[in-house]
């Protein structure tokens, strides 16, 4: 095994680094989730949201040369798959799951269609914070490069939580999570309501999708996402529906997906792509731990399918 100037110490930092850049779509998507669960609707397409966000911020920032501008293109692009979502589901007799999943198929043939011409140019990326600028290890400086998208994250899963418990807007998508019936009573649109959240979700997951393709591994290919988008509904349980405790389910799955690109940084070069399979297994366990009768999903919607007996 290589030595570093930090010895054993280079493994915890560089998963704690990896934890951070692996974190920042998985927290993106799981707060977008989050949201539309909180309505009372699933949305399992957004994988395809997060690979077609990939694709169009990396178009929008190689013509433009603004990741900016291809991050926020990426945004409403995403907007627009969650709204197609939440309009077939205002039809009748459809199934959120199973549209999910036909919009998931959508999105990533959609963007395997457009993306074919980017694959190999080089688009500007997004900037990184060089948090690490006081110390003089230059394991400890790449570490601490941090990307903005990271710290507006964590703010916004912040505001989410505060806007679902403190303000009326955060009142009347819960409400029309927990029960349909009670929000039609005090005159608002279920669809309505669910139509709007789940355009908002798709908005957050098509952000973390510009992160992917612009930061972090940062560039455009057809295997991007490595399933990101459907471990969210994972996430979501792990966190039990709350913003915050999103943020540590997002840096668990993070850290996982660190494992292996960690061991191969200090030269474990043997045996450390069994690592890479952490996020899934992860993932298998929530969902197993989820489906179990005797198990007590506190603070999940009483409209979500999975909490009908």
């Amino acid at each position: 095994m290589a030595t570093t100037d930090i010895g054993i110490w280079a493994v915890p930092l560089a998963m704690l680094a990896g934890a951070i850049r692996v974190s920042t779509p998985f927290l993106f998507v799981s707060l977008g989730e989050c949201l539309t669960e909180k309505s009372g609707r699933i949305n399992l397409g957004l994988e395809g949201t997060l690979v077609f966000g990939a694709m169009a911020a990396y178009a929008v920032s190689f013509h433009t040369h603004s990741p900016w501008l291809g991050t926020l293109c990426a945004g409403f692009a995403g907007a627009a798959f969650g709204a197609l979502h939440g309009a077939i589901c205002r039809l009748p007799r459809v199934n959120d799951i199973a549209i999910g999943i036909a919009m998931m198929l959508f999105g990533t043939g959609l963007a395997f269609f457009f993306g074919k011409p980017y694959i190999q140019p080089d688009a500007p990326h997004l900037p990184s914070l060089a948090l690490g600028a006081w110390s003089s290890l230059p394991q400890v400086q790449a570490a601490l490069q941090i990307n903005p998208l990271f710290l507006i994250g964590i703010a916004l899963a912040v505001v989410f939580a505060w806007a679902l418990r403190r303000t009326r807007w955060g009142l009347i998508v819960r409400m029309c999570g927990d029960s349909a019936a009670a929000t039609r009573a005090a005159g608002y649109s279920v669809d309505g309501v669910r139509l709007a959240v789940t355009a908002l979700g798709g908005f957050m997951a098509g952000v973390g999708g510009a992160f992917l393709s612009l930061s972090y591994p940062g560039s455009w290919s057809e295997g991007l996402s490595s399933g990101q988008g459907m471990m969210a509904v994972a996430l979501v349980i792990f966190a039990r529906w709350h913003p915050l405790a999103c943020i540590g389910a997002a840096l668990l799955f993070g850290a996982a997906g660190a494992i292996g690109p960690a061991l191969q940084s200090v030269g474990m070069t043997s045996g450390y792509y069994f690592f890479n399979a952490a996020p899934y297994l992860l993932t298998l366990v929530v969902l197993v731990a989820a489906s179990s009768p005797r198990r007590n999903l506190k603070g999940v919607p009483a409209e979500l399918s999975i909490s009908r007996r």
